[in-house]
Parts: C-alpha cells; sequence; structure tokens
C-alpha cells in the first residue's frame, strides 16, 4: 500500500481527467498561436523596460551575454516542461507533474509554492503597473495624490525621494539627473534621515487619518487586478483574444525601441576586448543574470492551460518553446540597443529605455515606451492570475482543496469562477497594501523552486515509467534536466537567506493546511486506501 503522504496519482487516472468533456470542464478554444501568445504575454512585463538598467551596472555591455545566460536557465527547464504538458495535458502544471512522479506532499508544496508565484507575482505586478499608470497621468498633466497612488509605506519612501532628489539639486546644481553620482548623493540624503527630510515626506504625502493612523492605498493597483478578474471570469477565449490584443501592443513598441534606437547606437559603447565588455568580468555577467533572470518568469503559465488546449500533445510544447525563443531574441536586442545608445556606467537605473530615449530629446518615444510597459504588465497579471485558478481548479479535483467551491465551474462562461474572484480580489488587496520589493523576491524563489522540481520530475519519471508514451521528449536527458536543477539552483542560492526562510515559513503554514484539511479529503489516497 505504501505511505499515503508518498502516494502518486496513476497515470491512467490523470488521462481519463484530460478526455473529460461537458459543460463542467473547461472550455477547449486555445491553438498554437493563442498559446505562443499567452508566453509571450507573460514574459514580456516591465523586465525588459526596468531590469535592463541594474543588469547593465552589473554586467556592462555584456548584459547581452546576461540574457543569453538567464535564457539557458528557462529553456532547460521549459523542455522539461514540455514534456510534461504534452504527457500529462491538465490544468496543474508542476503540481500535476509532481503528483505524477513525486507523490502527494510534493504535489502539494509545489501547489503551494505556485501560489507564491502566480497569485502573489500578480500582485507584485498590480504594484508596478500602478507606477507606471501614474506615469503615463503625468503626460496629461493629472497627479494622483501619493496616499492613493501607493501603499502607505511606498508612499512615504516616493516622498522622501522627492525631498531628497530637491535638496540633492540645491547642494550641487552641477548634478546630471539620472547619473551614478546623482542617484549616490540622493542616497546619501535619504539614509541620513534627517527630521526635516522626515517631515517635509509626511507633508507631501499629505495622507488622512484612520483611527489615528495615517492611511495609504495603492488604488489603481486595486482597480486593474479587479478589472482583470472580471475578464477571467468571462472566459478563456475572451481573455486569450484580450491578451492577443496586447501582446501586439507591447511587441509593437518592443520592434519601435529596437527599430528607432539602432540609428542612435555607438558601437564603441561596447567596448573593443573583453575587458571593456564585460567591465566586471563573467561574475558580474552572472550576477546580471541572476537579477535579470525575473524578467523570464511567466512561460511556465502556459502548461497550466492544456485543459483548455485543442491539442495540447503538439501545441503546448510549441507554446512554451516558441514564446521563449522570440523573447531572448527581443531581450538580446533591447540590451544591445540600450548599452549602444549610452555607455553602460551611465544608464539610468530606474527607467533606463525611457530616460536613454528623453537624453535624446525624444519625449514622444519614452511616451510610447511609458505605453508599453502599462500593455505587458497588464497581460502578465492577465497570465498569472489565469495560472493560479487553474492550479487551484487541480488541486480541488484531487480534493486537495473544497471541490464545491475551488473546482467549481460557471455552467455559461465555463471558468471556474468562483476560485477566480476570491484569487483576483486577494492578489487586488496584497497590491494596494503591501511593498512591491518583499512580494517581488519571494515570487523568485518561489518560481526557482518550481522549475528545479519539475527538472527532477522528468529524471524521475523517464527511470519509474520509461515506457509511458510521450509526445514531446526532452532531449539529451539527463543532461538537460540537470543542467536546468544547476542553473535554477544557482539561482535561487543568489537570493540571499532572507528569501529562503520567507519561503521556508511559507512552505509551513502550507503543511499545517495539508495535515489539517487536503490529507483527510484526497481523492489519490483514498482510492490508494480503499
Amino acid at each position: 500500500m505504501g505511505n499515503p503522504l508518498f502516494a502518486k496519482k496513476p497515470m491512467n487516472m490523470l488521462l481519463a481527467e484530460a478526455q473529460e468533456t461537458g459543460e463542467h470542464t473547461l472550455r477547449r478554444a486555445l491553438g498554437p498561436v493563442s498559446l505562443t501568445a499567452l508566453g509571450i504575454g507573460a514574459i514580456i512585463g516591465a523586465g525588459i523596460f526596468v531590469l535592463s538598467g541594474l543588469g547593465a551596472h552589473y554586467a556592462g555591455p555584456g548584459l547581452m551575454l546576461s540574457f543569453v545566460l538567464s535564457g539557458l536557465g528557462c529553456a532547460f527547464a521549459g523542455l522539461c516542461y514540455a514534456e510534461f504538458a504534452a504527457m500529462i495535458p491538465l490544468a496543474g502544471s508542476a503540481y500535476t507533474y509532481a503528483y505524477a512522479t513525486l507523490g502527494e506532499l510534493f504535489a502539494w508544496i509545489i501547489g503551494w509554492d505556485l501560489t507564491l508565484e502566480y497569485a502573489m507575482g500578480a500582485s507584485t505586478v498590480s504594484s508596478g503597473w500602478s507606477n507606471h499608470f501614474i506615469e503615463f497621468m503625468k503626460i496629461f498633466h493629472i497627479r494622483v495624490p501619493l496616499w492613493l497612488a501607493y501603499d502607505h509605506w511606498t508612499a512615504l519612501k516616493v516622498a522622501e525621494k522627492v525631498i531628497a532628489r530637491q535638496m540633492a539639486r540645491a547642494a550641487d546644481p552641477t548634478l546630471v539627473e539620472g547619473t551614478q553620482a546623482f542617484l549616490q548623493k540622493v542616497d546619501g540624503i535619504i539614509s541620513a534621515n534627517s527630521p526635516a527630510l522626515v517631515e517635509r515626506a509626511h507633508t507631501l504625502v499629505g495622507a488622512p487619518h484612520l483611527f489615528g493612523m495615517e492611511i495609504g492605498f495603492n488604488l489603481p493597483a486595486f482597480c486593474i487586478a479587479l478589472v482583470i478578474t472580471a475578464i477571467l471570469v468571462i472566459g478563456i477565449k475572451e481573455s486569450a483574444s484580450f491578451n492577443a490584443g496586447i501582446v501586439i501592443l507591447k511587441v509593437s513598441v518592443v520592434l519601435f525601441v529596437i527599430g528607432l534606437g539602432i540609428k542612435y547606437v555607438n558601437a564603441s559603447n561596447w567596448g573593443h576586448d573583453w575587458s571593456s565588455f564585460a567591465p566586471n568580468g563573467f561574475s558580474g555577467v552572472g550576477a546580471g543574470a541572476a537579477y535579470i533572470f525575473f524578467a523570464y518568469i511567466g512561460f511556465d503559465a502556459v502548461s497550466t492551460t492544456a485543459q483548455e488546449a485543442r491539442n495540447p500533445q503538439r501545441d503546448l510544447p510549441i507554446g512554451i518553446i516558441v514564446s521563449l525563443l522570440i523573447c531572448t531574441v527581443f531581450y538580446i536586442l533591447v540590451a544591445g540597443v540600450l548599452t549602444g545608445m549610452v555607455p553602460w556606467n551611465a544608464v539610468n537605473i530606474e527607467a533606463p529605455i525611457a530616460q536613454a530615449f528623453l537624453d535624446r530629446g525624444l519625449t514622444n518615444a519614452s511616451h510610447v515606451i511609458v505605453l508599453g510597459a502599462l500593455a505587458g504588465l497588464t497581460s502578465v497579471m492577465l497570465v498569472m492570475l489565469l495560472g493560479q485558478t487553474r492550479v487551484l481548479y487541480s488541486m480541488a479535483n484531487d480534493g486537495l482543496l473544497p471541490k464545491s467551491f475551488f473546482g467549481a465551474i460557471h455552467p455559461k462562461f465555463r471558468t471556474p469562477y468562483k476560485n477566480t474572484m476570491l484569487v483576483g480580489f486577494l492578489a487586488a488587496i496584497v497590491g494596494s497594501l503591501t511593498p512591491i520589493d518583499d512580494i517581488g523576491k519571494m515570487v523568485n524563489i518561489g518560481t526557482l523552486l518550481a522549475f528545479v522540481i519539475v527538472c527532477i520530475a522528468v529524471l524521475v519519471l523517464r527511470r519509474t515509467n520509461p515506457g509511458q508514451p510521450r509526445p514531446f521528449r526532452t532531449p539529451w536527458v539527463p543532461i538537460v534536466p540537470l543542467l536546468g536543477i544547476g542553473f535554477n539552483g544557482y539561482m535561487m542560492y543568489k537570493l540571499g537567506w532572507v528569501n529562503w526562510m520567507r519561503l521556508l515559513i511559507w512552505l509551513i503554514i502550507g503543511l499545517v493546511i495539508y495535515f489539517a484539511y487536503s490529507r483527510h479529503h484526497s481523492r489519490v489516497t483514498g482510492r490508494s486506501t480503499q
């Protein structure tokens, strides 16, 4: 009988679920183009428009290589995802794959961990969307009060930054905004934390008081999360069409950046030998890769839509691999343009690409880039919330969560509407009340753990079930999965012990729920103990 904690979900049970049809199942409406668009929708977000600046300060013009390195880490994991997605075309992504190979306890851990990636990821992105929306409104001279534009702690930080910039300009008018020297001066003023700075910051925020406490509520983040939730409840086909429209818009913006930026590239900025191309050596390129890796997060969400693909065995591997390839090429080109337009040590950290165009007097181009980042973040949020609701739906189907709520399918829209509304509302609340940085780092470590487990699962299943038909086979096993484990494990290590502790606490909370509820309601162990 074996230990029920490690009960595996039998392959025939998985494949029978994949064949189910009718009004209580998800609608199969997605083809290879929609799936590739969902992949691009999840990958190209603010990462390309924002993180490239910090990456350049680590890697120099070698940022192009950093994107290759990160892309390789994702590609190895992506090839492993593709084998499973074709073999087990069910909605649960890494959760379902772990259930088939490593057993129920591992499946629960990865399902709980994916919540960290998708729901918290959507919260992070809603907060980032809000920042770009506020920038976009400034074009029309509309200013949102700080206490309605950010959570309380971020509003104070932003106010302190504004005041510190004013103080820095007053102290030394020769400093140029956006340069390293200017930012260091601003950081110095903020870290001194003078009473004058704090008082002026509170005045600038101008927050109302509730029960004697200042309040801050990120209204744009809250609203966009609810709008995306409504679109997801209405249906997968409508969601995919909305996503495809946004993907066309943001790919156009990326092509616009590359096409216009090439005219302003000065090849000498790329350096003339290895030491000027990668000023901090290979370790700088590696550090750049670990940082910008987060620009790639999301391609795995394609595999959560397996039960909504018309021909999952053929189309899911196409969607995962083609979207990764397209985005890697775009990223390398954008990195080349950015480090060619601006010497790497003068790249603006906060808004690198928009600032590079502003420095050339191309104001309208920088507005287009802000619009591209807005569109980018909108579709990332859509795909992350979509991924989260499909994982919860799978867990409810297996009895690990209450099926009457998490597995309920709307009779008309054929979407898991109850869990979609709950997840969307929680993402809206978290995104509007908590600082973005902390949630973001938790998302990263959660994602990398999922990648490592999927790579391990491919190795396990090749040994335990070699005869199972595999419409798509990961090439060069065991080399590809081992490289996936190595690359992604290394990036987890680079995230530091604080994030490891957060991950551990999160997993402990999950285990309490598992032993209190899920273990007693599991359909699989119910079968195995009968």
